[in-house]
């Protein structure tokens, strides 16, 4: 599965320049860009990530998974989907960037409870800047946060600033997984 969807990434998602051309959320310029959506939304990148993500997950009695919108929303539903193909139940949550403010006013929107202990995942980690969003937003809203998962880690230090606050953190795929098969692909 890892092998096929570091394929699709490759194909919709990965982009790479000898000089750094790839303005990052810090404003930094870089020569790599991983943007998961067009491989997340698609359906077979959403089958292969979900079962990944649920993979890494399952052993960890998590309750729910989820994480800060947009990045984590289609593998948190994705994870969903496939614990529930598994027979091992684990539901999605998603983590706004800004708090509703209407209605019942919440952070969080999902079937959870405070007190659930959850997995917060993200699709791509930088310096681990969202995902330590979504780890802080979550336990300042009463749930407990055993581990994190990240879908693509850029090798940059943020799983390295995650650990520094869930100790439980793993990657599913590296830049340099996408590198070596770029490569391959494109001479």
């Amino acid at each position: 599965m890892k092998k096929e969807l570091i394929d699709i990434l490759c194909h919709k998602s990965f982009k790479f320049s000898r000089e750094p051309s790839f303005k990052l959320v810090s404003g930094r310029l870089s020569r790599f860009y991983v943007n998961c959506k067009p491989t997340t939304l698609s359906a077979r990148g959403m089958y292969l990530a979900g079962h990944l993500i649920f993979d890494e997950i399952k052993i960890s009695e998590v309750s729910a998974v989820g994480g800060l919108t947009f990045g984590a929303d289609p593998l948190a539903m994705a994870a969903a989907f496939a614990s529930e193909i598994n027979s091992q139940p684990i539901n999605a949550f998603s983590i706004r960037k800004t708090q509703k403010d209407h209605g019942i006013i919440r952070w969080i929107e999902g079937d959870i409870q405070p007190g659930q202990r959850v997995a917060i995942i993200d699709d791509v980690a930088t310096t681990g800047g969202s995902t330590i969003k979504a780890i802080e937003r979550a336990r300042s809203e009463g749930f407990e946060v055993i581990k994190s998962v990240i879908l693509v880690d850029r090798q940059e230090g943020g799983l390295d600033n995650i650990k520094q606050h869930v100790a439980d953190v793993s990657r599913i795929i590296t830049r340099d997984d996408l590198m070596a098969r770029w490569q391959e692909l494109n001479g």
